[in-house]
């Protein structure tokens, strides 16, 4: 039986494991990326290792996210930042250079690579035929270290794509369709991998939106075949050397199978607050709306730019309404310039903004309240705006463009006019000289990290003790995301490499007081319900709760990346057997669980009392060896210190 493109890139990379779902597998990485949220514990994590050089073939950290600059604290770790790539041998791509997906996809994307990365958006790049998978910061940093990136097996689900994308429908509204139909928690122990003739008329960059989201499906990545669409594609970045054909076998077969005739789609929009709330956009046509955002990583193509630019001009966005426009990258911005795109956008109104994810991840460009936003971004979980009770709904670059005009949510096929058909540039404006390549060897040797006061090293964990008697601090429930544990945006994220200070908006959304409890409690519980740590690969969200005591969460079900960073730092994610127990445990209980690193090694369930009650509870893990070891050493690196 033949293979899919999945399945190669996978045989070609396999350290060790059999490549039998839910097995845990190891797997050569050849790629990293990291950007400035999450790469400054990246390079911490290098520090503590002792590293002396990155053993990729490539390693790139982008300064992206954290970009507003109201004190010293982001530009101190963009200097940090700079000196780490310096002295461990990192590409550097200095603040406005662009986001890292679709930057790393245009500089370096290479199909038949690995690729790990520090943000869940980094399976975009499978939109290049590479396996590119989101991960915790520390498992980033072992890859850089030239350790295999561990993880269990996925299924691989092929989605056969006929048909092709009627006028005003385009890559954004295929992936909402994956989300309207199998929701945020359908991807989750899962490759994607799309085939079929409807891939005929997608570009490379309609990929990337498509990949990029499968993130909001909990999917483990998101593979496409390297094609001519991707040849085309580097030919016109001038990099066509990088071209390696990756195609599926004909009698491939996969462990799923599904399809979606592209010309039966419409325009979709996902409401407040979750990327699965998708409903048709005629459906809430008439919503007045306060903002309209164009670009981010999930539609950072040429094309979504330029239909925006089309359909707004010769006119004037609302009075009312915010028409933010985020380039994706320098390069992007001044091609767009030079084709007279630019011109467009800023007549009718549009508030230009440097090249980053900026609004995406709450990093200004916040919404009024209570007034509806539109964004092309991949995320709407309530409050990651920046304004507390947001109305975020994710649309295409079609729907945000004519509802900026109208100033309320119009569905674009009734704008009346005819659909702008763009032509992607074979001759786009390659601009690298923004990029800083790593230094030699003996120059590196040569280079100390430039820590302002806002950095601290990396805190050190304990190892597990056989025995925990933990109060129940917390108490949540489903789809509970990264976002709502540590919060995104301006006034948090400057704290990424100072672990004590974040630590204090720890779950500050959903429990002004959790904080304060955990200090006073010490070693603690959360119980969660499904999908529990959704979204973000931040792995603050691991950290922080573990510095203020945090031991086992039991949940009904655990996101992929969170699930494996809650391991990396010591923290033990078990989940219900029977799922009625949750339904036993309220706020304040005190667990007890006893001897349980004999029952990690023994088998996959742990039995855990209610003290005072005489309830118990029947609890599963699926722990690999590997696993056991790193929870019982207190994490990751302790683990490897261990080994060394």
């Amino acid at each position: 039986m033949g293979k899919s493109v999945a399945q190669k890139l996978i045989d070609a990379h396999l350290l060790s494991g059999r490549t039998h779902p839910g097995e845990e597998i190891a797997l050569r990485i050849d790629q990293t990326l990291t950007q400035d949220a999450t790469g400054t514990m990246v390079m911490l994590e290098l520090e503590a290792m002792q590293l002396d050089r990155v053993k990729t073939e490539l390693s790139a950290q982008y300064v992206d996210h954290n970009l507003l600059q109201e004190d010293f604290r982001n530009p101190d770790d963009h200097l940090f930042l700079l000196s780490a790539c310096k002295r461990f041998g990192v590409w550097y791509s200095r603040a406005g250079n662009g986001v890292s997906h679709p930057t790393h996809m245009q500089r370096f994307g290479c199909p038949g690579k690995t690729l790990l990365g520090s943000d869940s958006h980094t399976c975009a790049a499978g939109s290049l035929g590479m396996l590119a998978i989101g991960a915790g910061g520390v498992e980033v940093a072992m890859a850089m270290a030239g350790e295999p990136f561990y993880l269990n097996m996925p299924e691989i689900w092929g989605i056969k794509l006929t048909g092709e994308l009627p006028d005003w429908v385009s890559a954004k509204d295929v992936i909402l369709e994956m989300l309207r139909r199998y929701g945020v928690d359908g991807g989750i122990g899962r490759i994607i991998e799309y085939h079929g003739p409807g891939l005929d008329k997608l570009s490379a960059m309609d990929r990337h939106v498509i990949a990029n989201m499968g993130a909001e499906l909990g999917a483990t990545t998101s593979v496409f075949p390297a094609d001519e669409a991707v040849r085309r594609f580097l030919a016109s970045e001038s990099r066509e050397d990088a071209f390696t054909s990756l195609l599926a076998d004909a009698d491939c077969r996969y462990d799923i199978e599904a399809e979606i005739d592209l010309s039966l789609l419409e325009p979709l929009i996902a409401k407040p607050s979750s990327p699965g709330n998708v409903v048709p956009v005629r459906e809430v046509a008439g919503e007045e709306i306060y903002q309209a955002y164009i670009g981010s990583s999930a539609n950072p193509g040429y094309r979504d730019f330029a239909v925006a630019a089309q359909i707004v001009r010769n006119g004037t966005v609302a009075s009312h309404v915010s028409f933010d426009v985020n380039p994706t990258s320098r390069s992007m911005l001044e091609t767009l310039m030079r084709d007279g795109h630019v011109i467009h956008l800023l007549h009718a109104g549009a508030r230009l903004h440097q090249a980053g994810c900026n609004g995406c991840i709450g990093m200004g460009q916040a919404p009024a309240t209570g007034k509806n936003s539109l964004r092309t971004v991949p995320r709407n979980f309530a409050g990651r705006s920046g304004t507390r009770e947001d109305h975020v709904w994710l649309c295409s670059p079609e729907t945000a463009a004519a509802s900026a005009m109208t100033g309320r949510i119009t569905d674009p096929r009734g704008l009346g006019m005819d659909y702008p058909r763009i032509v992607e540039p074979e001759d786009p404006v390659i601009d690298t000289q923004n990029f800083m390549a790593p230094l030699t060897y003996e120059q590196a040797r040569a280079q100390t990290l430039l820590k302002g006061p806002n950095i601290h090293s990396l805190p050190d964990f304990d190892p597990l003790p056989n025995k925990l008697r933990l109060p129940l601090l917390l108490k949540v429930g489903d789809n509970i995301s990264t976002d709502d544990i540590i919060p995104a945006g301006a006034r948090v994220l400057p704290y990424r490499s100072n672990i004590p200070a974040i630590s204090e908006f720890v779950y500050e959304q959903l429990d002004e007081h959790y904080v304060q409890r955990a200090r006073a409690a010490g070693a603690h519980a959360i119980a969660g319900g499904m999908n529990y740590g959704q979204g973000s690969s931040r792995e603050h969200a691991a950290i922080a709760p573990r510095y203020l005591g945090l031991r086992v969460v039991i949940a009904k079900g655990f996101a992929r990346i969170h699930w494996q960073n809650l391991i990396n730092f010591g923290v033990l994610p078990l989940t219900f057997k029977h799922g009625s127990d949750y339904d036993k445990l309220a706020q304040g209980d005190l667990l007890v669980l006893e001897h349980f690193d004999v029952a990690l090694a023994a088998g996959s369930e742990i039995e855990a009392s209610i003290d005072g009650r005489g309830d118990r509870l029947i609890l599963t893990h699926q722990l690999s060896p590997r696993q056991v070891a790193v929870l019982c050493a207190g994490g990751l690196i302790n683990w490897m210190r261990e080994r060394n």
